[in-house]
This record gives C-alpha cells, sequence and structure tokens, in this order.
C-alpha cells in the first residue's frame, strides 16, 4: 500500500465491470452478451446518421460542452411529465450526470460525506451503492431480503434506522425494480419508505421504468425528501454514451448543482441524449418485443426442474437453482456459468444465481437451447 493512500481503500474491492468483449478461444464466433442488462438495439442508422452530421457540422471539440444542460434538461423534464401522465416539473426539477453513477456520488457527498451519515441498502441489489459511498469513507448498513420474494426485511430495515447512531442513516436506496432480482417495489414496502422521516433522503433508482412502467415521480411535488434516478443506457440505447438523470426537488437539485463536476456531460453524449428524446417513440417501441420476449424466457425455463425464476418487471431475468437439486449448488452454479460462456452466453453469476438480460429473439432462443443443454449435463 502506498504510504499516501487511506488506510481503509486497502479493505475494498473495485467494480469490475464484466467485459463481455473479452471472448476465449474457447468461445465461439457466436457470442450472446446477456450480463449487463444494456438494450440488444443499436441505435437505427438513421439517428447514427444524424449524430454522425451533428459531430461534423455543429460541435466544436475545442470548445467546452454546454456545462449548464438547460435543453437537456428541458427535453428531460417533458419526457418525465409525459412518462406520467403529469405537468408538475421543469429543468429545475432535474439534474444530470455522466451515468447514474455520478448522480450516487453527488448525492452521498451532499448528504453523508464528513461524518454527517451512513447510508441503509436492502442486499442483493446494485452494488455502486455501497461500493461509492465506502470510496468516500461512508459507513453502509445493510439489510436482508426474502429469499423466496426478494421483499426488502422491512423490520430489520426499521430497526436498523432506529438503531444506528454515530452517524445516523441519512440515506435509503432502492432500486424499482430490483436488480439483480427484478422485482418492483411492494405496497408494503412503499408504504414503509413513506412513513420515513423528512430527516433521510430516500432514493428511488427507476433505471428499468420503461420495461416495469410504474413510477413514482407524481409523488415527488409532496415528498421534497425523495429523489428519483433514471438512465438513458437501458430503454434509450446509449449505454456506450453515459447518460443519467434525476428529478427531485428544485432546492435537492440546486445542491447537486453544487457538488456536480463542470461540464460533465460531453457535447456528444448530450447530443445523443437529444436525438432519442426526439425520437422516442421510435426507440421505445421494441418494449413490447422485449417484454413478450421475457415473458416467454420465464415460461420456458420454468419448466425446467432444477431452475427456479421469480417474476420480471425489468429487461432482465433472475434465476437460481434449486437447493435440493444438486449436492452443492455454489459448485453447479459456477459450472453453469462457465459452461454457458463457453458455449456463447454470457450472463452475470450475482447473489447465488444467474441475470440474464432479455436479448433479441435469436439471442434468447439461443440462451433457452443452450441453459437446457448445460442442465442435461450437469451432475453435483
Amino acid at each position: 500500500m502506498l504510504p499516501f493512500i487511506r488506510s481503509d481503500l486497502a479493505k475494498f474491492t473495485a467494480y469490475k465491470p464484466h467485459p463481455s468483449s473479452d471472448t476465449a478461444e474457447s468461445v465461439p464466433v457466436q457470442f450472446d452478451r446477456l450480463d449487463t442488462n444494456e438494450s440488444p438495439y443499436d441505435l437505427p442508422p438513421e439517428l447514427k446518421e444524424k449524430l454522425a452530421w451533428t459531430y461534423q457540422q455543429v460541435i466544436e471539440t475545442n470548445r467546452y460542452p454546454d456545462g449548464g444542460h438547460e435543453t437537456l434538461k428541458d427535453a428531460i423534464a417533458q419526457y418525465v411529465n409525459e412518462s406520467a401522465a403529469i405537468s408538475l416539473y421543469t429543468a429545475a426539477n432535474i439534474s444530470v450526470g455522466n451515468g447514474s453513477d455520478e448522480l450516487i456520488r453527488s448525492l452521498l457527498i451532499a448528504t453523508c460525506l464528513g461524518g454527517e451519515g451512513s447510508i441503509l441498502v436492502a442486499n442483493p441489489t446494485f452494488s455502486m451503492y455501497g461500493i461509492l459511498a465506502q470510496t468516500l469513507g461512508i459507513p453502509v448498513v445493510a439489510v436482508g431480503r426474502n429469499e423466496t420474494n426478494f421483499e426488502i426485511d422491512l423490520k430489520a430495515a426499521q430497526a436498523a434506522i432506529e438503531q444506528t447512531q454515530n452517524p445516523a442513516i441519512r440515506v435509503v436506496f432502492v432500486v424499482h425494480p430490483n436488480s439483480p432480482t427484478a422485482n418492483s417495489l411492494t405496497a408494503a414496502e412503499l408504504a414503509w419508505l413513506r412513513s420515513l422521516s423528512e430527516h433521510i433522503l430516500v432514493v428511488i433508482d427507476e433505471a428499468y421504468f420503461e420495461f416495469s412502467q410504474t413510477t413514482l415521480v407524481g409523488e415527488l411535488a409532496q415528498r421534497p425528501n425523495w429523489v428519483i434516478l433514471r438512465t438513458f443506457s437501458k430503454a434509450f440505447r446509449l449505454a456506450a454514451l453515459r447518460i443519467g438523470y434525476c428529478v427531485a426537488h428544485p432546492e435537492a437539485i440546486a445542491i447537486l448543482e453544487k457538488v456536480r463536476l463542470p461540464y460533465n456531460l460531453p457535447s456528444f453524449s448530450i447530443a445523443g441524449a437529444l436525438v432519442a428524446l426526439q425520437n422516442r417513440a421510435l426507440l421505445l417501441e421494441s418494449i413490447p418485443q422485449t417484454l413478450s420476449e421475457r415473458a416467454k424466457l420465464i415460461e420456458i425455463l420454468s419448466q425446467q426442474p432444477e431452475l427456479q425464476i421469480t417474476a420480471s418487471a425489468a429487461n432482465f431475468i433472475y434465476l437460481r437453482l434449486k437447493p435440493n437439486s444438486f449436492n452443492s449448488p455454489d459448485a453447479a452454479l459456477k459450472t453453469f456459468h462457465q459452461k454457458l460462456r463457453t458455449l456463447g452466453t454470457v450472463v452475470r453469476h450475482i447473489s447465488g444465481g444467474f441475470r440474464i438480460t432479455v436479448g433479441t429473439i435469436e439471442e434468447n432462443a439461443r440462451t433457452v437451447n443452450r441453459v437446457q443443454a448445460v442442465l442435461a449435463n450437469l451432475e453435483f
């Protein structure tokens, strides 16, 4: 450890992206990347051509990007209102980040830094909440979930809120629907979030809103301690451009603007987000097919007696091996993952199961065939 580095960082493990393009010699040419919840569809050629023209004719690479994002925030506010059939929000309710990760980090800096608070998460969930908090020296309090339906252990969560001191819990992070388990917040979970003190920030991550079609943005006007995160990386097909946004009370947005890095979004990313919003009907018309394919995957794979699959409200499914099907489920999972990759399908091995992104019709058909082939030869 270098002597000038914080001693606690030696205990942390960095977030490791899953390099789907890192193909081994044993992996065939047909390689299905179903591990990162991206859209399986690239931007249509006509939109790529429009962006190419924008880059050539409009963007000046020697100039800094629009640091205020006003045009983009106006467009996002319009989409947010449209998505919830309301007319409540303006650019003053929007902040944009270099992916949702930057916004999460800004929220942590604005609330808990300097020993002023800790955060609460319910595992398994999106790991970056805890990773970013730890890198900032912010304590992370974790509670569990029901092992069958993955609902948050609300008794444990409430006890943590009441008992955690020095520093007290100041932020609660939830995903709606959750990753990696794909379940939406229940009525009981929502009632609990609504009951929390206004001194606690509630961050609701709606990264998969376009697939769940369930949003809580309509409640923000009455709940100034709520922030909703969304992204262009999933349904809008812009994972490579790294654009996230949040919707919140104007006073919360004003604070986020204080801690946001200047010029945090490149000009090309801003242009990409604007083009995506202007053509959202075209881009989002793939959603029904994704939902249909998701239902088909669940129906077919649920027929495998060795698999346990939960309902999904996202663009991915989560499956586990039934414990009584194998003498060593953990070893079976590891072998399962390796064999799937060798056959050409990459999925995310996480929290005792597999998270599988819903791909194209062809990718999903190959996934089903490969899962069945692996199960037929998996013995533990």
